[in-house]
């Protein structure tokens, strides 16, 4: 497999206190199956949708203050991870976890950008990346939310390159990033009667589904709750949900499509 271009969403991961409970989880909701845990790398356990890698599940590391909340944190291809940690701090974010070597998987950096969106950075070496994406199972998008989107608008073009476009609708402040043809990230503004102050900024991870009533119906069966939708949109029929630890994620049928493409300015 080709590396991708710096900036493309490239992995996703999320640590829970319960793994066994997240297996059970996302096995039910997404289809997944799991490989051994990773001792030698704080028991770090894959996923997979038809055999192939979609994400990993972690416990928190020994000694973390606390219990860690639940979050997907999502990972940008780069090149050269060092570097792209320098134009994290150059573009006013800050660097949470310093580069660091993970074997011969690659490299690794934590960011966080002014606005408090957390975010991770893989340089690959004999781990690429999802092996799987766009189908059932797998990673299809996923959007910043944050409240202040001009800084982070910014940031994000700083670091990683990207153009951007704004979704032409004086109702709704919607911006994609692309890497020329590509779109390869949204963001959205929290509003206040939507998102109460004490939830921080963050990424949310879209999943696809076969069917977004079904994977709904499976999540709340399973423990999870649905936070919004189902809804029909141009791009998909889409819900936001969280998971029994609280970690929020959506579910997309990227098939399913009601209305016309929004133009872009």
């Amino acid at each position: 497999m080709p590396s991708r271009p710096e900036g493309t969403p490239v992995w996703t991961d999320a640590m829970f206190t319960d793994i066994e409970g997240a297996k059970s989880f996302y096995g039910d909701v997404l289809g997944w199956t799991f490989g051994e845990s990773s001792s030698e790398y704080g028991n770090y356990t894959q996923a997979y949708k038809n055999g192939k890698a979609v994400a990993a599940v972690v416990p928190p590391m020994p000694g973390q203050d606390g219990e860690p909340k639940s979050a997907w944190c999502l990972y940008f291809a780069s090149p050269d991870v060092a570097a792209t940690a320098e134009k994290i701090r150059q573009a006013g974010g800050a660097v949470l976890m310093e580069p660091m070597q993970v074997g011969d998987f690659g490299s690794m950096c934590l960011g966080q950008d002014p606005t408090g969106v957390v975010f991770g950075v893989w340089q690959p070496g004999t781990h690429e990346g999802f092996e799987l994406e766009g189908e059932a199972g797998s990673y299809v998008w996923a959007e910043v939310f944050t409240r202040e989107p001009a800084k982070a608008d910014d940031f994000f073009t700083r670091v990683f390159g990207f153009n951007s476009k704004k979704i032409k609708d004086e109702q709704m402040d919607y911006r994609v990033f692309d890497l020329g043809a590509d779109p390869v990230l949204g963001r959205m503004v929290m509003t206040a009667d939507d998102f109460p102050a004490d939830i921080p900024a963050y990424i949310q991870i879209y999943f696809a589904v076969d069917n977004c009533d079904k994977a709904v119906e499976a999540a709340e069966r399973a423990g999870g709750r649905k936070v919004f939708g189902p809804m029909d949109s141009p791009f998909g029929r889409f819900a936001a949900l969280l998971d029994p630890q609280g970690a929020a994620f959506a579910v997309i049928d990227v098939r399913t499509t009601v209305g016309e493409m929004p133009e872009m300015e």
